[in-house]
Order: structure tokens, then sequence, then C-alpha cells
């Protein structure tokens, strides 16, 4: 259902949508240190958010697989990574900025379908790990209670992931009716990139918590 939903929307709508799909992992990737090791200037992947937002346009695409090009060549991608749960989070953001660059460079529904899956991926990856720790979840209480009060609640999916899902399914439905602009540009589009960036707190608080209970 959601890949024929992607694939039926214009060009502009899609990139709308693999924008969306990323913002909320914008705050995880940048809270936290990179990897000295990985030679990446964290100015360049604010730019590329900051440039998917923007209406689409020649000059706006333009500027992005520049911005794409710089970022390929940090030693990372010469180099091989044995991640931790943070890196893991930050190199699959990465990987969908460059999906997104490819997108761009030749589009085809199906890096976009790439990008909302591997976001999606990543929540349910955060929310096995929650569940798999032996350390009582600070939050596990009112997820509970979010979970217990949706009407979805026999999905099987973990706090974060359903978060991820009610989120992803508010943007598609606006894509309709969002204005042909950047996504800064609309009251609209400013209230979704809000919603994302709540998200995106409540993941990095997650990777903290992860990270200081050494799971």
């Amino acid at each position: 259902m959601r890949n024929e939903r992607l694939a039926a929307l214009p060009p502009d709508r899609r990139r709308q949508a693999a924008a969306l799909a990323l913002w909320p992992w914008r705050a995880p990737l940048l809270a936290f240190e990179l990897d000295e090791a990985w030679g990446i200037d964290p100015s360049v992947l604010e730019s590329l958010f900051r440039l998917a937002a923007e209406a689409p346009g020649e000059a706006a695409d333009r500027s992005y697989l520049q911005a794409v090009a710089e970022l390929c060549t940090a030693q990372l991608f010469a180099s091989e990574v044995d991640p931790d749960t943070v890196e893991l989070v930050q190199l699959e953001t990465i990987d969908s900025l460059l999906t997104l660059g490819g997108w761009l460079d030749s589009p085809h529904s199906v890096e976009v379908e790439r990008i909302v899956e591997t976001t999606s991926g990543l929540a349910n990856h955060l929310d096995g790990l929650v569940e798999g720790s032996l350390c009582s979840h600070p939050w596990e209480q009112s997820h509970r209670q979010y979970l217990a009060g949706r009407a979805d609640k026999d999905s099987g999916q973990g706090y974060l992931a359903t978060r991820n899902s009610v989120i992803e399914s508010a943007c598609h439905d606006a894509l309709r009716s969002l204005p042909h602009e950047g996504l800064f540009d609309s009251d609209t589009g400013r209230e979704l990139l809000v919603s994302c960036e709540g998200l995106g707190a409540e993941i990095v608080a997650t990777l903290q918590w992860l990270r200081t209970t050494g799971y």
C-alpha cells in the first residue's frame, strides 16, 4: 500500500515524501558526534537536509548533488566500519541522504520507497533493542499507554515504529494538499516538520538511554 501510494505521486511530491521521511533522523544524526575517522563535516549533512526540504527546482537539485559529491570524498567511503547502535543510525541516515541524491540524478520511485522503508526499519530496530534490554526503560509506562490507545494497537509494532507510522501516514495524507514549494514555505509543511522533529527528539533520547545502559 505504501509503495503504491509513493509510486503514484508526481516527482515533486516524492521529493517531499523523502524529505519528510528523513527529517525525524536529522536530530539523531547530528546530536551525536560523528567518528572523526569518517572525515565528515556535519555542516554538509545539515545542508543536505535543508536542501531536501527546499522547493524542487534545478538550482536546489544541483546544490544537493554538489553537497553529495563533497560528502562522498570523506574517508568514511574508503574504510570499513564496525558501528555501534548510534553509528548504525548515523550511517543508515547518511546512506538515505545519498539515495535521495541518486533519485534527483535519475528519478525512480524505488529510491524514495527505499528511503521510507529504511527509516521505518530503523525505528523497528530501536524498538527491538529497547524490548531486549534487561534495563527498565524510563518511559516504558507512557509508551505502553500510547500503544494501548491506538486503534491499530494489535499491529505488533513497538512505540517508535508506531510513532513513525503515524507521522508517515499524516505526511502522505498531507502531500495531496501541500503547495508546490519548499516544506519551510507553508504552514502545513512547517507543521509536518515539527511533528518529525518531535519524533527525532524521542529517538535521540532512546539512543542516549541505549548508550548509557551499554546495550
